[in-house]
């Protein structure tokens, strides 16, 4: 007899609700720093304080939403998850949860999310938030993550949106500035992810996932993620040429992306998993601290 694969094997169903392992499945780390990018898009929207609705409201049904497209992602993703040294203790794998409550979850946290952003933001926004959910939950983890080594750069426009939500939320509208955000964490994301992917290529060849280390290799891969660090400190400097940040923003801004080039650059000539792992942990600070940075620079010419 065979040996089973305890990476394979779940264990046995918990009965009744298990609360923390769907809290698990919205991802809470990622989903605060998407509600973070949507609540700097939402201050930024305008010179004083947004209002109240806009942002707590606002912020509330993109974090709900953002959770439900994480659950998805989970349910979609559980026989792959399983398989994954990264992934295999994930409530699903390991049978902290069914099936069925994982997408129930997902539809109850994304339908409620829904409601508040249409009933008291606005149409336009819950609509928006629709978009990129579907982008996310379906086209890129349901069919781009398994059809292409481009996935995430096409995919990544999806989790690239929280800053233009903000926006909408605030005036109800779109327009070039918060464009220029989603533009930002667009370029960001590639660098980001093929960080984390050259270091567990091995367990995306198992799963037969495209990740660009897997259909290109390792050195490919490396020499576009620092292309792109470049170009993501170009990108960083729109806001600041286009009037929409000032001199702290853009001080900010090069530190935060010199470091980022610098981490790049090891990991182009280091150690695959330690720097690639490095860079990965750093380009998640580096986002936070760069819209930090958007709105502080954003109060202080405001009080100014």
């Amino acid at each position: 007899m065979a040996k089973s694969n305890a990476l394979t094997q779940p264990r046995q169903l918990n009965k009744g609700i298990n609360w923390r392992a769907l809290y698990k499945l919205t991802k809470p780390k990622v989903v605060a720093l998407i509600v973070l990018t949507s609540m700097v898009g939402a201050c930024l929207a305008t010179s004083g304080l947004p209002p109240w609705q806009a942002l707590l409201i606002g912020n509330l049904g993109i974090g709900l939403m953002a959770g439900g497209a994480a659950a998805f992602n989970h349910y979609i993703d559980s026989e792959a998850d399983a398989a994954m040294a990264r992934t295999h203790k994930r409530p699903l794998p390991t049978g902290a949860i069914a099936s069925w409550q994982a997408l129930s979850w997902a539809s109850l946290l994304s339908i409620v999310g829904f409601a508040m952003l249409y009933w008291w933001v606005n149409p336009l926004t819950a609509w928006l938030t629709a978009a990129s959910l579907v982008g996310y939950a379906v086209v890129y983890t349901l069919w781009l993550k398994r059809a292409t080594p481009q996935n995430i750069v096409i995919g990544g426009l999806a989790g690239a949106m929280p800053p233009l939500l903000g926006w909408t939320a605030v005036n109800n509208s779109v327009s070039a500035e918060p464009l220029l955000l989603v533009m930002l964490i667009f370029t960001w994301t590639p660098p980001h992810f093929w960080a984390l992917a050259i270091a567990r290529r091995d367990d995306y060849a198992k799963v037969n996932i495209p990740m660009l280390p897997v259909t290109h290799g390792i050195p490919f891969t490396k020499i576009l993620t620092l292309l792109y660090s470049f170009l993501l400190f170009a990108v960083c400097w729109l806001p600041f040429l286009v009037g929409m940040s000032g001199l702290l923003y853009l001080a900010a801004s090069c530190v935060l992306n010199l470091r980022f080039i610098y981490l790049a650059w090891r990991l182009y000539k280091g150690d695959n998993q330690r720097d690639a792992m490095r860079l990965f942990g750093y380009s998640i600070v580096y986002l936070m601290l760069l819209f930090v940075a958007l709105l502080a620079d954003h109060w202080l010419f405001a009080m100014l």
